[in-house]
């Protein structure tokens, strides 16, 4: 799968509100806002991560400059995470591994961290393809389910 990251601009944050609204999306995701509908609370978070300079963040696109998502490390130094939303329809085609490859490559700092609902087998996949490796389990509470679930903890150290 061909897609390209470029920075977020912001005609590209209606789209993220809306793939963030896709009832299946918010259900894997699990780990959301307690409110995915709140837009004033979804502005202000994603002028948080675009004035944040630790946080690098990319909007993913098709060759036809689709809009399909995002892709993001943020975090502390040693602590630090990748997460990636895309679009449901996009999903079972590469886009979210070959998105997440690129990321790897433009951010060279290791460890980086992730974490997945443990019945979201599509990113753990996702995150397996890209080097990471199962290195725990915890519980949390899912939001998006409104109910503490297994949750998979995965790690890149190289």
């Amino acid at each position: 799968m061909k897609v390209s990251l470029r920075e977020v601009q912001d005609g590209d944050l209606i789209l993220f509100f809306a793939h963030s609204n896709d009832p299946h999306g918010i259900r894997m995701a699990a780990f959301t806002t307690d409110d995915p509908s709140d837009r004033a609370r979804f502005d202000a978070h994603w002028a948080r991560i675009r004035h944040d300079s630790s946080v690098v963040v990319r909007t993913v696109a098709e060759e036809s400059n689709e809009v399909v998502g995002h892709v993001a490390v943020f975090g502390p130094p040693g602590e630090r995470e990748v997460t990636y939303w895309i679009a449901r329809e996009h999903w079972g085609r590469g886009v979210a591994t070959a998105a997440l490859r690129q990321l790897l490559e433009a951010v060279p700092e290791r460890p980086l961290r992730a974490r997945a609902a443990a019945d979201n087998g599509g990113s753990i996949r996702v995150l397996e393809k890209c080097g990471f490796v199962v290195t725990g389990h915890e519980r949390g509470f899912a939001n998006a389910r409104g109910e503490e679930i297994d949750e998979v903890v995965l790690a890149l150290d190289h």
